[in-house]
């Protein structure tokens, strides 16, 4: 992920090359007199009007401040971006800021701006910004990648304001390429078929579909691909035999947004087994093991897309389940599903609720990502017991879109360690709740992939 010579490379590819090329090299000394500062322009200009808007960035009261906990407003976009850490568990991880002075391409608001999907195949670092609205122009991506380099200051003109006047697009939507259909002999590809998404509404819907193996599959490469404005996308196999019906689209919401109660009453049989919250994603299992899907394998997919714009836009999704032979299969890699049923949520109180799971022969973790309902507040996991107990290796503060982490170095854990649930739940109702499936009750489950040492 540290790759930044790559990385310049993609980006001179979306934000055009006549530009970049002759104005790299260019900080501050080449600034034209403005009437306000630089960073004044870039609120008043970019942030207030694509970035600080309802259910966004605008205050700590959007829905989403729990997820990214970022506020672009004016009078508290400065000390929201610069020299502060991001919320991205990669991109903190891979030493990015939010913005990092004089150093753009460690910056996180220089990187999301780019929505060129090759842009991010390598990194899940989220989603191209403004999330559900056209790309920054030209102009105004390369106005702020020279505010950055010319160390991000709040007061004084150090970059050209006529940048602000290109509109030239540094995106251009083009016919969805779905990903390359693998041989038989090679895999499966599952897709949610282009469907639309209404002016100013935010889609979720699920469809269970066969991944169509005959036999046991063996599968040790997961890629998907999205079109821009997706949030996310989850495939989910079964706890039980109690299956929605096949390849029919089933929303979380109706038209005016209230919840679809017979829809959310399906997801309580989800285990999580494959997903991403960036526009494309490629992940390979380690050598020599590989996640056993059985015969006759369905799956619920499950995409979430934000529309901002006063038009209606397209989704779609397409994955591709690669396959190794069963012989080359040292270890089989299994999904995590591990549930405090023990809940006792007291009414009109917060109350963090833990539980440890310990397991009996030793095991390494490779991802992790967690599930309640509406009243979860935060979602925490730590390692339970040996040299590393105690420590937090998982953060999630957004119910209804929980970071999705794989590891780079999976977490080892020997006989006898595990791992420990700590779930802070708000309870603002005027009853009890415990464990259940309905809407009314919570859940707090520990998802994610393990193989057996």
């Amino acid at each position: 992920m540290k790759h930044f010579l790559s990385y310049q490379i993609a980006l001179a590819g979306v934000v055009g090359i006549a530009i970049l090329v002759g104005s790299c090299q260019k900080t501050g000394t080449d600034a034209k007199p403005a009437d306000e500062s630089s960073f004044g322009l870039m609120q008043k200009k970019i942030l207030t009007p694509s970035c600080a808007t309802a259910g966004c960035h605008a205050s700590e009261k959007d829905a989403s401040f729990k997820q990214h906990g970022l506020v672009l407003a004016e009078g508290a976009a400065y000390q929201h971006l610069v020299g502060v850490a991001p919320a991205n568990t990669d991109a903190k991880a891979d030493g990015y800021l939010r913005v990092k002075a004089f150093a753009s391409l460690q910056s996180l608001l220089y990187y999301k701006l780019n929505f060129e999907p090759a842009h991010h195949a390598t990194k899940q670092y989220g989603n191209p910004m403004p999330l559900g609205g056209n790309a920054l122009s030209v102009g105004k991506i390369e106005f702020i990648r020279r505010w950055i380099e010319a160390g991000a200051p709040k007061d004084g003109n150090v970059v050209d304001a006529t940048l602000l006047d290109d509109t030239t697009p540094s995106y251009v939507t083009s016919p969805f390429e779905a990903l390359p259909v693998p041989a038989a002999t090679e895999g499966r590809q599952m897709s949610l078929p282009q469907f639309t998404v209404a002016p100013n509404f935010e889609r979720e819907l699920f469809m269970r579909r066969m991944v169509g193996n005959t036999g046991d599959m063996y599968v040790n490469r997961i890629q998907i691909k999205m079109r821009p404005n997706s949030h996310h996308f989850v495939a989910y196999s079964f706890s039980n035999a109690s299956y929605p019906p096949l390849d029919q689209v089933r929303d979380l919401r109706n038209a005016d947004g209230s919840l679809n109660l017979t829809t959310f009453l399906t997801m309580q049989n989800h285990v999580f087994l494959a997903g991403s919250q960036s526009s494309t994603y490629d992940y390979t299992f380690p050598a020599g093991t590989a996640l056993l899907l059985p015969a006759n394998t369905s799956l619920d997919l499950n995409s979430h897309y934000v529309n901002k714009t006063t038009a209606p836009i397209p989704g779609e999704v397409s994955m591709n389940l690669y396959a190794i032979d069963k012989s080359k299969v040292q270890t089989v890699v299994q999904t995590l599903n591990l549930a405090n049923q023990s809940l006792n949520i007291p009414a009109n109180s917060r109350v963090t609720l833990s539980k440890t799971f310990t397991f009996s022969k030793p095991r390494t973790i490779l991802a992790l990502t967690s599930h309640t309902h509406k009243l979860g507040e935060k979602f925490v996991i730590k390692i339970y017991g040996g040299a590393r107990n105690g420590e937090v290796v998982y953060t999630a503060t957004d119910w209804e879109h929980p970071d999705i982490l794989t590891f780079k170095t999976p977490i080892t854990l020997k006989a006898g360690e595990g791992l420990m649930s700590e779930i802070t739940y708000n309870n603002t109702t005027n009853k009890a709740v415990g464990f259940g499936l309905t809407s009314e009750d919570e859940m707090g489950i520990i998802f994610g992939y393990f193989y057996e040492n």
